[in-house]
This record gives C-alpha cells, structure tokens and sequence, in this order.
C-alpha cells in the first residue's frame, strides 16, 4: 500500500554507476545531480551494491537503496571499468547479468509499491530505461531517461537498437548530455516524444577551481579516467617516447582503473617509458582538483571504437579546465559544444601520434601562453556546466515533462 505523498515530489532514480561509499573514486555524477536535486524532490536511488560498499541510507539528503544481485565478492559487473568494458574484458560477466537486471527491477518495485512516485529518471537507456519502462507501464507514473554516450555510441546490435528506440519512444521525455548525441540519437532512429540536450555538471565553485597557491609542474602530464579502450591511453603511451626523446625530464601521471591495466604497464615497459609513467590506480574525488592544478597538461586521448562506442561529454576534462588547466583532447561527439571557438585549440587525433607528440611538445615548450589560453576556456566552461546551472535545469526538465504533464491527466 501506497503511503502519503511527502511535502516534495518524489523522484525514484535507476542507476548503474553510483559512489559504492563517501568520496569513492568511481565516477559521482549521478550522485552530484541527484543531491542537487533534493532541495526539490525527495530523491530515492536504487543502485547496484558492490563488495565493500555501505549498507542503503542517506548520503548528502538522497536515499540509496541498494540491491544485491550475486554473492556479494562476485558483484563486480560495474565497477572499475562499467558495465559494458567489464563483460567484454570478462565474458564469465556476462553470467551476472540477468540477476542484475532482475534484482534492480525487483528493488525499485518495492519503493514504487511503498510510496506514491511522482516520477522516475533512469540513468542509460539499457537496462536503466528498460527497467522504468517495465515499472512504468499499468502504474500511471511518468518516466524520463538520460543516456550519458556508452548506451548510444555502444551496443550496437540489432536486437538491442530495437530495444533502445522502444523504451526512448515510450518515455514521456529523453535527454542526452550533447547536441551531437541528440544528432546520432535521431540518427539510429532513437525519438522520444520530448527530446533535450542536458549536459552533466562540474562543481566549478567550491571544488574544481584554481588555486593560485599551487605551482605547475612544467614537466608533468596527466590523464585521468578510466583504463577503457575509448580513452585512447595507448595511443597516448605510443607518443610518449618522440615525447620523451625531446623533453627527457616529462613524466606521465595516469589516475585510473579498468581492464586495460595490465596491457597498458605492458605497453610501457615494451616502449621503454615505464620509468616516466607512473600509474596511480583508483583515486579519490577528493585528490583530484590537487592533481589538475600542478599538471602543466591533461590529455585526454579520446577515440571512436571500432563498435562505434565513444564518450558522450567527458567530465574529467571539464574538471581539469574548472582546474585552469591546459588540455588536449580526441575529437569525439560534443568537444566542439562544449568548447566552441576554443575547440579547435584543444582537439588533437590521438590516432596520429607524431602529431600528438608534436602537441604535447609545443604546450609545454609555452607554458605562459598555454595558461592564458587555459583562463579563457575556464571562463567560458563556467557559463554552460557548472553543477548548479545543469540541476536546475534538471529540475525543470522533469518539473515540465512529468509533474505538470501528471497533474493535468489527474
């Protein structure tokens, strides 16, 4: 039975990726928006649980619920990598994902059978919308689905585009976070009968910001991310020994986990550069803003995959300019909205490693120059990203496209 409905709407959230405990190094996006939005919904999330991961309840006003869907040592399907870079690098994975689906579908039946949900927001449209779309129908409850780029560019299968433009056509709105996702969204046939371009946000205010205490490190580089193939690391690593040969004091910081891992310290022990690599591992959202202030370069070499999968708008390069630091990024889908005139300054084929190196060598070689091209970025980024900006906007999407839409049925 149904309890009272609370002074707020309430907004049940489906999610995969998720901090497993506070300041976990797995990306908080979700989390980020979803706290921003409890000022107003009451805000309830049900998310995978994970070895090590704190039990359900509050964390920063949103209500996490999470379900467990196998022995909890083996619920390893999402995180250091997600959900699609695991079951390729591990295919025993795929074992793992029915119980997934079901168990995830099984906990947000009973917050929807607990209290009366005014709307549902599914982050990625497989199974996230899939599993809202289920919930949904029979109920009378208005959902929203949010892909983030994996879901789009990715899974590409015929079977499961079919199933992607059924749960986009059947919800009462969709967002992406860019304008090139919304073009290869409509592209692949994917309609919703409300669609919107809605970035993710970055905290340029309080914690990705400059720091004029913190010196660059001329000689440093860094990446941060996860080790997945459409991160383009190793075309990174096959620059670095032209880059090395020339400037022999730069060193290479890669803050990350994933598959990729071991191939990629293979990679540089075979290309000789492993005593300028240094892999940090898993680290904390805490560390971050520290580490993008003393870089003098974050590059982050994003490619298309072969399947087609590509980021959708990359968070850790918008932290590192809120950081004022220098870029260079892979042309991939919203570089060019996200930067705009500043775009073509930052985007470098990684493909091309001669040229990549060439760039990396010139930023360093003008550090000042790099700087001051990094400050105007910065101020533009501010304008279009910043986490408040981006949750408002949130808000009024589903305020408009559920709430209202709701009201006038009643």
């Amino acid at each position: 039975m149904h309890m009272g409905r609370p002074s707020r709407p309430l907004l049940l959230v489906l999610a995969s990726t998720y901090p497993r405990w506070h300041d976990d190094h797995e990306p908080a996006f979700v989390h980020e928006l979803c706290r921003r939005l409890s000022g107003r919904f009451r805000v309830v999330v049900v998310v995978p649980d994970a070895p090590g991961a704190d039990p359900g309840g509050e964390l920063d006003g949103v209500e996490v619920r999470r379900f467990r869907y196998a022995p909890r040592r083996l619920q390893t399907l999402v995180n250091d990598g997600g959900i699609v870079a695991n079951l390729r690098g591990s295919r025993w994975k795929w074992l793992l994902l029915p119980g997934f689906v079901l168990a995830q579908y099984r906990e947000a039946g009973k917050v929807l059978h607990q209290y009366r949900v005014d709307a549902i927001h599914a982050h990625w449209l497989l199974p996230q919308g899939m599993l809202a779309w289920l919930l949904a129908r029979g109920r009378d409850v208005p959902f929203v689905v949010t892909s983030h780029g994996g879901d789009l560019y990715g899974l590409r299968m015929p079977a499961l585009g079919w199933l992607k433009r059924r749960v986009a056509a059947a919800s009462t709105a969709m967002s992406v976070v860019s304008a090139a996702m919304l073009e290869e969204a409509r592209a692949q046939g994917i309609r919703s009968p409300r669609m919107s371009v809605l970035p993710m946000g970055v905290d340029l205010v309080s914690r990705f910001c400059p720091d004029a205490s913190t010196s660059r490190d001329d000689d440093s580089l860094l990446f941060v991310g996860r080790l997945v193939a459409k991160k383009g690391i190793r075309h990174l690593l096959d620059a670095m020994p032209k880059v090395v040969a020339e400037r022999p004091s730069v060193h290479l910081n890669i803050a990350g986990f994933g598959p990729e891992e071991d191939a990629l310290r293979r990679q540089a022990n075979e290309l000789g550069i492993a005593g300028h690599v240094t892999f940090l591992g898993a680290t904390r959202q805490v560390d971050l803003p520290s580490m993008y202030r003393s870089a003098a370069l974050f590059v982050a070499p994003f490619v298309r995959e072969a399947s087609g999968d590509q980021e959708g708008l990359p968070v850790a390069l918008m932290e590192a300019i809120g950081c004022g630091c220098p870029v260079l990024a892979g042309k991939v889908a919203g570089i060019h909205e996200l930067l705009g005139a500043y775009a073509d300054d930052v985007v470098v084929d990684p493909l091309d490693t001669v040229k990549l190196a060439g760039r990396i060598l010139e930023v360093l070689s003008r550090p000042e120059h790099a700087r001051g091209q990094a400050e105007s970025r910065r101020l533009a980024l501010g304008r279009k990203v910043d986490w408040q900006v981006v949750a408002d906007g949130y808000a009024d999407w589903i305020e408009t496209t559920c709430l209202r839409s709701r009201g006038e049925r009643s």
